[in-house]
């Protein structure tokens, strides 16, 4: 098993994410995390030792993006640095589509990514400017 490099495998797993985010699906949120996980910003750190933990983390989430009318979460990869035999740094600018057709600017986010035997997992995200 090596650091997950390929831009296919990594496009598969930020799409069912990005799936995940836009309709609320906390278990599938969830399942998209390593455990513990560790969310980093500017203002605020937080980590989370369970599935639970993480899908309470993204409770409000769901309502945020209902309210913005974002159907569809898209991400574009823009880096992708192996750290480690198992660890890969991927810097990622997520662009959403709201119910009327509407490309809506999104935010960035550096992911570190930890391969596992059944895809890579999030083990620490970065909001970044």
């Amino acid at each position: 098993m090596n650091a997950s490099t390929d831009l296919d495998a990594l496009t598969d797993f930020f799409d069912r994410y990005g799936v995940a985010l836009t309709s609320g699906d906390l278990p599938a949120i969830a399942s998209c995390y390593a455990l513990p996980g560790l969310v980093v910003a500017d203002t605020y750190s937080f980590s989370f030792n369970s599935p639970a933990a993480v899908a309470l983390s993204f409770v409000g989430a769901a309502p945020d993006y209902q309210d913005r009318e974002l159907v569809a979460a898209h991400a574009r990869i823009e880096d992708v640095r192996p750290m480690s035999a198992l660890l890969t740094m991927v810097a990622v600018e997520w662009e959403f589509l709201d119910s009327r057709g509407h490309a809506v600017p999104g935010e960035r986010y550096s992911y570190l990514l930890r391969t596992t035997g059944e895809g890579p997992v999030i083990s620490t995200v970065v909001r970044t400017a």
